[in-house]
């Protein structure tokens, strides 16, 4: 069973959040604490598995209080609850999210009645919390800033310029899940500004904070960052990430869709559906990278590319928050080469020089 501390100046709000976790017998709330000094404090005493916090409460916020439980000798998973729509409170998310923070969830839209859909959202992602792996931060090798990216320009090899390369990547997909920003930060942050082909980004992540996240992803990298739009190519040197809700896919010629269908791995978008397309229109002639994230999406998907000559990543056990889809990739050996994502970047770096 995994204790879990809920932290937040509404005493509502810790009470909803009380009731819907009470749910799963799994999950047992031992505390909740209306400050980041009380949690602070509770945390000294008292061992948990992981910690529900708020982001804007009076005295220290959410932001200071992750980081300091993540710099303390036994740091803790922290999933945050943030309302999305406050621009403010969604930078210090993503703030959070570089302290070491797992995941993110919006804030219920009704806090005086219980919601049967985000309730089993809050379920499952304090459960994956739960049992994801957290370092200290001082020990966590942090993401450059963009003014640090390598800002050499790709110099091709000999067998480039002669025509003779072995492998031509056109495109390259990413799925990343619990752990994923993270793991994208530090990715993105080593790829140079010239970087010749486009991006494409499945992340799971809670409504409404697509934005925050192509907005803070974008600090730490040189590389364009923007959320997908129905029907526009994709350009070389620019992450697309897919939005809110949308399964994203790309034709040939690199003109991305957008998609309502239903969720696959009970997620949407999902990387299972990137790579298929993927698969469909430019077959080894794509690159797909699996970063840390619960579950199996995209591993199976992985290894129908990687049969067909594509260049396929999956990020190592020790750097994963959840070793979940790139340990299934690497089970299923659909993973030419694994590493840490700044590891991958010189990796995928090497296929164009």
């Amino acid at each position: 069973m995994a204790d879990v501390l809920i932290v937040d100046d509404s005493a509502l709000l810790r009470r909803i959040l009380k009731q819907m976790l009470s749910k799963d017998p799994g999950l047992n709330v031992i505390g909740c604490v209306e400050s980041g000094e009380a949690a602070l404090q509770f945390l000294e005493n008292t061992r948990v598995d992981v910690v529900t916090m708020d982001i804007h409460m009076p005295g220290m916020g959410g932001f200071d209080a992750t980081r300091r439980i993540m710099e303390s000798p036994h740091p803790v998973p922290v999933v945050i609850i943030s309302s999305c729509w406050d621009p403010n409170e969604v930078e210090k998310t993503f703030k959070a999210m570089d302290a070491g923070a797992v995941a993110i969830l919006p804030k219920p839209a009704d806090i005086s009645s219980g919601d049967d859909e985000y309730s089993a959202e809050l379920l499952k992602t304090v459960n994956e919390a739960a049992v994801s792996k957290v370092g200290r931060l001082r020990q966590r090798k942090r993401p450059m800033k963009s003014d640090d990216a390598p800002r050499n320009p790709l110099q091709p090899s000999p067998s480039h310029a002669n025509g003779r390369s072995e492998r031509r990547i056109s495109l390259v997909g990413v799925g990343a899940s619990t752990g994923g920003p993270q793991a994208l930060a530090e990715f993105l942050a080593r790829l140079p500004a010239d970087f010749p082909r486009p991006l494409l980004v499945v992340q799971h992540i809670a409504a409404g904070f697509t934005s925050g996240l192509a907005e803070w992803l974008g600090k730490v990298t040189p590389l364009p960052v923007r959320v997908a739009q129905n029907g526009q190519k994709a350009m070389n040197g620019v992450v697309h990430i897919a939005p809110d809700g949308f399964h994203m896919g790309v034709r040939q010629g690199g003109f991305l869709s957008l998609a309502k269908d239903p969720p696959e791995h009970m997620v949407r978008p999902s990387a299972s559906v990137l790579f298929r397309s993927l698969a469909a229109a430019y077959g080894g002639a794509a690159a797909v990278i699996l970063f840390s994230g619960m579950g199996k999406d995209g591993a199976a998907e992985m290894k129908t590319l990687r049969n067909m000559g594509a260049a396929t990543f999956a990020q190592d056990r020790e750097s994963s928050v959840v070793w979940g889809m790139p340990g299934e990739a690497v089970r299923l050996d659909a993973a030419e080469h694994v590493g840490s994502p700044a590891t991958i970047a010189s990796l995928l770096l090497d296929q164009f020089r």
